[in-house]
């Protein structure tokens, strides 16, 4: 049983990550999830907190008596830390070391390994700045899946969609198999 925080931004996608969360838990992980502002406007918390079982985390600034940071003790609790999906907002706030939400603080605070699964219009995924955004994540050691191609909510066709349920927990495995850390960078030469 592994502990994994789940990410989650705004995207079409979002109904992949529910089901995500709930393979996870039936597998006997126990599943706590971070939902972006933005995310909120395609999906609920209550939809996490059914498959999961477990509390779903929004604002960085939350009522709580007992005032734990979330953005330290959720990835201090974590084993591994899974976005997904990663939009193109997501993968450049976290590559510029931005702040400004729960999700990002998180990933910034975050010592395991980062799992990253993108999904956005395939003009998006080309773009040369989310290329940069996602060859730094990668230099930072973050592990990032590719999209797949296929038909996208849009009604093009092509690289962009986020990867499959079973992919991304494929890639979760072989995270937490990896170590408790978060990989090392790859050293610039």
């Amino acid at each position: 049983m592994a502990r994994i925080l789940l990410g989650v931004s705004a995207g079409v996608a979002i109904y992949k990550s529910a089901d995500l969360a709930s393979r996870l838990t039936q597998r006997g992980d126990e599943v706590r999830t971070i939902l972006t502002p933005h995310a909120l406007k395609f999906m609920t918390p209550l939809a996490f907190r059914a498959v999961t079982r477990q509390p779903v985390h929004v604002d960085a600034f939350e009522d709580d008596p007992s005032y734990r940071p979330e953005h330290i003790s959720l990835p201090e609790w974590a084993d591994v830390l899974c976005i997904a999906p990663a939009t193109a907002d997501t993968l450049a706030r976290i590559a510029a070391g931005l702040g400004d939400n729960l999700l990002v603080l998180t990933v910034l605070a975050c010592q395991k390994p980062v799992v990253i699964a993108p999904s956005m219009n395939d003009r998006m995924w080309a773009n040369a700045v989310v290329q940069e955004n996602v060859a730094k994540l990668k230099r930072l050691g973050h592990r990032i899946l590719e999209p797949g191609a296929g038909h996208l909510a849009c009604g093009a066709f092509g690289p962009g969609r986020m990867p499959e349920p079973e992919e991304i927990v494929a890639a979760i495995d072989a995270a937490l198999e990896g170590g408790g850390q978060r990989a090392a960078p790859a050293r610039r030469p």
